[in-house]
């Protein structure tokens, strides 16, 4: 599984002093605790919108990862892809620019998307 990825949340002093409450209080081991736990909450209540907007569309939800093997794979098929992916998507090092762009024709990536800077730079005009 790929390593998390961080992010800056910025607070007002009262939601904030809230959530210290909380810590103080044993309910939660720390502020990231809190955090994670209120995300999980909103996700699992949007869940059924999440599952309905990805099959509509045609996102895979999860993680992907895509080496040089497997886009020569797909260009000597003569197939080019449209990546859709919300969570995940690596292209590993030995994926080189000219071979995503001959194999990648669009890349939609909500969530993490790892890849050299030469080969996101590439793909810079499909990427949505």
């Amino acid at each position: 599984m790929p390593e998390l990825e961080k992010l800056t949340v910025n607070l007002g002093p009262v939601d904030l002093g809230q959530i210290e409450l909380l810590v103080e209080q044993g309910f939660y081991a720390n502020r990231a605790e809190f955090i994670r736990s209120a995300i999980q909450n909103q996700l699992a209540k949007h869940a059924e919108t999440v599952r309905e907007a990805a099959t509509r569309n045609a996102y895979v939800i999860g993680a992907m990862t895509f080496g040089r093997r497997a886009l020569e794979a797909e260009r000597s098929a003569g197939r080019r892809l449209a990546v859709r992916v919300v969570g995940f998507l690596g292209l590993e090092g030995d994926v080189t620019p000219e071979l995503a762009k001959a194999t990648i024709e669009s890349l939609a990536v909500r969530g993490i998307f790892r890849a050299s800077p030469e080969v996101k730079a590439a793909l810079a005009d499909r990427t949505r």
